[in-house]
C-alpha cells in the first residue's frame, strides 16, 4: 500500500489551529466548567516506544489502539490483566544488521497482547494470519453483504462490551482501490468486527456486519464513526458513568467530529443508536452535528481526575502536533486545542511524517495519560531500507497537576 494512500486517509489539506503558545498551561482554580487552563507536565516514554522496536516478525506498524480484554476501560490494568493492541497496516520480516531481509510484506492489520500493565519484551507476543506456506496475512479481511473482492480494512477502536457476553467490537473501515482521482483508494464503508469472548488470534470465529455509520454529503464530504470510543459505564469504572458507550465519527477536510451514543445490550441493534444534533440525541444520523474540529481521524477520549473529559488527537490529522480539548461531558462543548507535544525532534529525514495521536488510559497510572503517535515516510520502502524500525508508534506521558 503506498504510503501517500495511507496519509491521505488522515489528512488532506493543513489547517490553521488554535494552538497553546507552550506545553503547560498556567493552571487556574479547578472547575470543570473552564475548558481552556489545565497544569501538567510530558515527557517521553521510551520503555514503552522500545517495546514495538523488534527485528523479527512484526517490526512496524500504525493504527494503535489498546483495548483491556476485562472490559474495564478507565482504570489502569493490573499485573494479571491482558491488553489487547490492534494495529492497521503492519510489517512482517525481519530485520538483520540494521536491514531489511528480503522476503518482507505488509498485510493490512495485525494485533498484540499484552500480559499486565508494563512495556516489558516478554509479555508481548504478535499475532497475524498465516496460511499453509506461513506467509502473512490480516488478522481481518472484509466479509459482508456489501463487501467487494478487492476490499480491505484499516480499524479503528474496539473495546470489550460486558453488556453482551464480554465480546470484543471493532470499528473496520473498509477500504477499496479505485482508478483515477487524487489518491487511488476511497473508504467505502464501515462494519463492526465481533470477537466472542474467549477466543484467540487469528480469531477464526470473528463475524462482521455492515452498519449505517458512514456517511457523504452533497459538498463530496465523508465521514465514519469509530476513530474512538468511550465506554462510560459503571462496569467500566468510568467515574461519572450514565450507561452509555460513545463512538466519535470524523468527517470533512477540517477533521470534524461527530458523536454518536448507545446502550451497551443495543450495541448491534444500529436502529436504537443516538447522534447528538447540539442539542439533544437524534435517532436520525443526518441530524449529527460537528461538536469540533481540526482533530485526526485516530483519537481518544477519556476522563481527567478533575472530571473533565481529555480529547486526544494530531492536530489536523497529520501534523508535528499532538493535542487535546478539553470537554465537560463526553460529547462538548470542547475548548480550544492545547497542545502537548511537538514531535519534530522524532523527525530523522525530512521525509518523516507524524499522525493520529490518541491515549491509552488502561496502560496509564493515576493521574496521567500514556499517549502515542505515530511515524511514517512519504517514501516508505526507501527511508524503511535505511531505517528499519521507523515505522511504528512513539509514547509520551502526560502528568496531570
Amino acid at each position: 500500500m503506498s504510503i501517500i494512500k495511507k496519509l491521505a486517509f488522515v489528512v488532506v489539506v493543513v489547517l490553521l489551529a488554535d494552538l497553546s503558545s507552550n506545553g503547560q498551561i498556567a493552571s487556574k482554580k479547578s472547575d470543570t466548567t473552564d475548558l481552556e487552563h489545565i497544569k501538567f507536565t510530558v515527557s517521553p516514554a521510551p520503555g514503552w516506544s522500545d517495546l514495538l522496536k523488534r527485528n523479527s516478525g512484526w517490526f512496524g506498524g500504525d493504527g494503535i489502539y489498546t483495548i483491556p480484554l476485562n472490559g474495564v476501560e478507565n482504570r489502569v490494568a493490573a499485573a494479571k490483566d491482558k491488553v489487547l493492541f490492534i494495529f492497521s497496516d503492519s510489517m512482517i520480516g525481519n530485520i538483520r544488521n540494521n536491514t531489511m531481509v528480503p522476503g518482507y510484506k505488509m498485510i493490512h492489520n495485525a494485533v498484540a497482547i499484552l500480559d499486565g500493565n508494563k512495556p516489558l519484551a516478554n509479555n508481548i507476543n504478535f499475532y497475524w494470519k498465516k496460511d499453509d506456506k506461513d506467509g502473512a496475512g490480516s488478522i481481518f479481511s472484509p466479509n459482508t453483504p456489501k463487501t467487494e473482492k478487492t476490499d480491505y480494512y484499516w480499524l479503528g477502536d474496539g473495546f470489550v462490551n460486558q453488556a453482551l457476553n464480554n465480546n470484543i467490537y471493532i470499528f473496520g473501515y473498509r477500504v477499496r482501490n479505485v482508478s483515477g482521482g487524487a489518491f487511488g483508494f476511497k473508504e467505502v464503508g464501515n462494519t463492526l468486527i465481533k470477537i466472542p469472548h474467549g477466543s484467540k488470534p487469528p480469531y477464526a470465529d470473528q463475524s462482521q456486519m455492515d452498519t449505517p455509520l458512514y456517511l457523504t454529503d452533497e459538498a463530496g464530504e465523508s465521514g465514519s464513526f469509530g476513530a474512538g470510543v468511550f465506554v462510560n459505564t459503571k462496569a467500566a469504572h468510568a467515574v461519572k458513568a450514565d450507561g452509555y458507550i460513545y463512538v466519535y465519527g470524523v468527517r470533512g477536510f477540517t477533521k470534524k467530529v461527530m458523536v454518536a451514543r448507545v446502550l451497551p445490550k443495543d450495541f448491534e441493534h444500529f436502529d436504537k443508536w443516538t447522534y447528538y444534533d447540539g442539542t439533544n440525541w437524534s435517532n436520525d444520523i443526518n441530524k449529527v452535528v460537528d461538536v469540533t474540529n481540526h482533530v485526526s481521524n485516530e483519537l481518544s477520549l477519556t476522563e481527567l481526575p478533575d472530571g473533565r473529559y481529555a480529547l486526544v488527537f494530531q492536530v489536523n490529522g497529520m501534523s508535528t502536533d499532538v493535542a487535546m480539548r478539553i470537554g465537560k461531558t463526553p460529547y462538548g462543548p470542547f475548548g480550544p486545542i492545547i497542545k502537548l507535544w511537538d514531535c519534530k525532534p522524532d523527525l530523522e529525514e525530512k521525509t518523516y511524517l507524524v499522525y493520529n495521536a490518541k491515549a491509552h488510559p488502561s496502560l496509564s497510572a493515576p493521574g496521567e495519560l500514556l499517549i502515542s503517535y505515530n511515524i511514517n515516510s512519504v517514501e516508505f520502502i526507501k527511508d524503511l531500507e535505511k531505517h528499519p524500525n521507523l515505522y511504528r508508534p512513539r509514547f509520551i506521558r502526560v502528568k496531570f497537576q
